[in-house]
């Protein structure tokens, strides 16, 4: 849950004014997976409608291991905190022409999820379009592929969803369940006469950061790694439906550059984008990757002997401890950084969970990666930020 940080003074670190006519980003969530990404895309000298300067904001101070240097500012702000949001985003009104919203709020309840994430965008947006200066031109809008198969975490809910048929199109009809992704694109929609913006579908993302809520791909590495260290076998958790089915990800780098794209591309304002890498995998062939980079054994599926992942972990995090401090680890608490509940709940669906790319592609958008890399990319990236240990 949010915290308030009105009584903390905030970072506000202005490295310089942006120059007459520079595209000014403000990236929502910053220190996040796709935060993360975003910060290093826009700040390449060959980003689309560079060069950029780029505010970040979080909820709290960046990680140690976060790349801090390649801010223009730093601003600390609790967004569901109104007044806090008027007062330190207003005098930047004038300088930010672009929003990059990749924040998220997470309860269990899909209408208190409308209710936070709703608050927290129309705060921001309130702040930067009060003044008659605002040189806010276009928001792009990260959500995910919960927009076709509903509130999959709602205890309440779950059990009544249908989810749309594979592979998920965009202009598939909503589904008649409250959806925090729709209540944020009608946001933008109300504010279409004030700025354009871009909606961004994303699937699990695959990155790294350890203030995401909702990191798979740590998740996997730190059970990885906890089996490897006390010799448990690493098997799978998932269903036997997954494990043979084709699902895909999202890469964090993907993503950064399709909402730059779409940011500064005329034919991408006011449309909705699914990203994906573009190709698909099965769940068996993600864990001989996994086995490969972690050196761990490869246990086939067995169906009989059904495998609880939430209950395998729930006594391991002094195992996680001992792994971080023998490794000289950045500190990070496994309860904390991993999502257990969540990525078991997903991976027992007996869905085919492939976006089409097809719209994105046809709007001129052509960037792709490969899964079956990208997870090793990833798993290096943390272990130079030393989130993950080399070598174990």
């Amino acid at each position: 849950m949010h915290q308030n940080f009105s009584s903390l003074s905030l970072t506000h670190t202005i490295m310089g004014q942006p120059k007459p006519g520079q595209h000014v980003a403000l990236v929502v969530g910053v220190t996040g997976m796709a935060g993360v990404a975003l910060t290093e895309a826009l700040k390449k000298p060959t980003a689309l409608g560079g060069p950029w300067t780029v505010y970040g904001v979080s909820q709290r101070p960046p990680p140690e291991w976060f790349p801090t240097a390649l801010l223009d500012n730093h601003i600390m702000l609790d967004t569901l905190n109104q007044n806090q949001t008027h007062q330190i985003l207003s005098p930047l009104s004038s300088q930010i022409t672009h929003v990059f919203w990749v924040a998220i709020q997470v309860n269990e309840s899909e209408e208190v999820n409308v209710s936070l994430n709703s608050s927290m965008l129309s705060n921001v947006l309130g702040a930067l379009t009060s003044s008659p200066n605002s040189k806010l031109t276009h928001v792009t809008l990260q959500t995910g592929t919960k927009q076709y198969m509903g509130p999959i975490f709602d205890p309440t809910l779950s059990a009544q969803l249908a989810p749309r048929d594979a592979p998920f199109i965009e202009d598939y009809p909503r589904l008649p369940f409250p959806n925090f992704y729709y209540a944020l694109e009608d946001i933008l929609d109300s504010y279409s006469k004030s700025f354009t913006y871009s909606v961004h579908r994303a699937s699990i993302i695959v990155g790294a950061s350890t203030t995401s809520i909702y990191n798979s791909l740590l998740t996997l590495s730190i059970y990885a790694l906890i089996c490897k260290h006390e010799n448990y076998p690493f098997r799978y958790f998932g269903n036997k439906y997954s494990w043979e089915h084709f699902w895909d990800v999202s890469d964090a780098r993907l993503l950064a550059e399709q909402q730059i794209w779409a940011s500064v591309t005329d034919k991408a304002k006011n449309e909705a984008f699914n990203c994906t890498n573009g190709d698909m995998f099965t769940w068996k062939m993600v864990w001989r990757v996994l086995c490969d980079v972690f050196d761990v054994e490869f246990v086939p599926f067995y169906e009989k002997e059904k495998f609880d992942l939430v209950e395998f972990m729930k006594d391991k995090g002094e195992v996680w401890d001992k792994i971080v401090e023998e490794n000289g680890l950045y500190k990070t608490k496994m309860t904390e950084v991993t999502c257990v509940g969540a990525i078991e709940q997903v991976l027992r669906l007996e869905i085919q969970h492939v976006c089409s790319m097809n719209k994105s592609r046809e709007f001129g958008f052509h960037g792709y990666a490969n899964t079956l890399k990208s997870i090793p990319y990833w798993v290096e990236k943390l272990r130079q930020m030393k989130i993950l240990p080399k070598g174990l």
